[in-house]
């Protein structure tokens, strides 16, 4: 028998199918014809006006059940069983006519609620695809972080034993888009993004925001972190403001970080993805990006050998930050340096229109320009870099609407 919280979808499901078009709808091969049955003429049933009604209340409910059997199957793999007679359903019936499209609509109507399945594996999408596009459409101004971000996930997630966890350490100004990249592998690889179980965000300053207690946070720390990946098999950790973070608290992370012998009975091994995002040493970004700029380079033809060096050996030498001085960045335990480009005026331009379409608004091209050169830019003789990046523009939408 069914828990009592399955069965109010079962009424929901009639009502969807009574929708659907059923055998003996006009149009339908091998629809049944009004003069057929068994029923004695001249009876009320022989009318033809009942005959239908008989019909497609029987084909609704051998249709019902047959969802049902698909759905429960879906959404409670473990509790399904075998059945060959409502796999089969009704003659003539199959999943194609059916249709997937109405299973799955079901599906993600009835995981909404999050009821779905025990280790949440059911709500890991690792949308590769999608997360291409939005890194190539929403993302604007960071080729590097569009090539480097998407194929490193890619890789790491698509390995069938990873013997360490990924990490990835975002650097740049504000506004460039650490946060929203972030935002955007959360999305594309969780149906839930940020809102995921499997997902956990820490704000060094909110989290743990007193360096005496650093004790304490790592056994807090530690502790989600684990109760986290028992009930997940992909896990992803976002760290804000991680130039902030006590290097002591990232002692914490050293064991995933650390290469291991992945355990021979298992067949695949959890993954693990630690995101940092920072602001620090995002002028050295900035001032590398110029003086290749001056010296006549295109912004497009920057690798990221021209970057992360220079990136990594300001980090280290950094004596304003815990980060640089913690194990992650001495003991060479971070993947990647990801550095984000500063914006000019033509990106923050394309942010302004996004702005505009995410509010549904209508804009014109004089507004788009106009409410880029509201942003300031630096250095001060060049005037090629906007200092906020894309921050602040929704507020600035304000004034020109009416």
């Amino acid at each position: 028998m069914l828990p009592r919280r399955r069965r109010p979808l079962g009424l929901c499901l009639l009502l969807l199918l009574l929708l659907l078009p059923l055998p003996g709808a006009p149009g339908h091969r091998g629809a049944a014809k009004p003069w057929e049955g068994t029923d004695e003429p001249g009876s009320a049933w022989a009318w033809p006006g009942f005959q239908r009604l008989r019909e497609r209340l029987r084909a609704a409910g051998a249709l019902s059940k047959r969802y049902w059997a698909l759905l429960s199957c879906q959404v409670w793999p473990d509790d399904c069983e075998d059945d060959g007679e409502a796999a089969a359903g009704p003659p003539g019936w199959s999943l194609p006519l059916l249709g997937q499209q109405y299973l799955d609509v079901l599906t993600t109507w009835y995981c909404s609620f999050r009821g779905c399945c025990h280790r949440l594996d059911c709500r890991i999408s690792n949308n590769f695809t999608g997360l291409e596009s939005d890194l190539n459409v929403r993302l604007h101004g960071q080729h590097l972080v569009q090539k480097l971000v998407l194929r490193t996930v890619r890789d790491y997630l698509e390995l069938p034993r990873p013997d360490k966890a990924l990490a990835l350490s975002f650097h740049g100004w504000s506004g460039t888009g650490k946060n929203f990249v972030a935002r955007m592998l959360a999305e594309n690889l969780y149906r839930d993004g940020l809102k995921s179980d499997c997902v956990k965000m820490f704000i060094a300053t909110f989290h743990f925001p007193h360096s005496k207690y650093v004790d304490l946070y790592k056994e807090q720390l530690l502790g989600q972190m684990q109760e986290t990946q028992q009930l997940c098999p992909q896990t992803l950790f976002i760290f804000d403001e991680a130039e902030k973070l006590h290097p002591g608290l990232l002692e914490v992370l050293r064991p995933y970080l650390e290469r291991q012998v992945p355990e021979g009975h298992r067949a695949k091994s959890p993954r693990t993805i630690f995101l940092f995002l920072s602001n620090l040493r995002g002028n050295i970004v900035n001032e590398v990006v110029l003086n290749l700029l001056k010296a006549g380079w295109s912004r497009e033809d920057i690798t990221i050998e021209h970057l992360e060096p220079h990136l990594h050996a300001e980090i280290v030498e950094s004596t304003d930050s815990g980060f640089g001085h913690s194990c992650l960045v001495k003991d060479n335990l971070i993947d990647y340096f990801v550095p984000f480009l500063p914006l000019e005026y033509r990106h923050v331009r394309l942010c302004v229109r996004d702005a505009f379409l995410s509010q549904e608004l209508q804009y014109t091209e004089e507004a788009l320009d106009e409410i880029s050169r509201m942003m300031v830019y630096v250095p001060r003789e060049e005037q090629l870099f906007s200092s906020q990046g894309c921050k602040s523009i929704s507020q600035r939408i304000t004034y020109f609407l009416p």
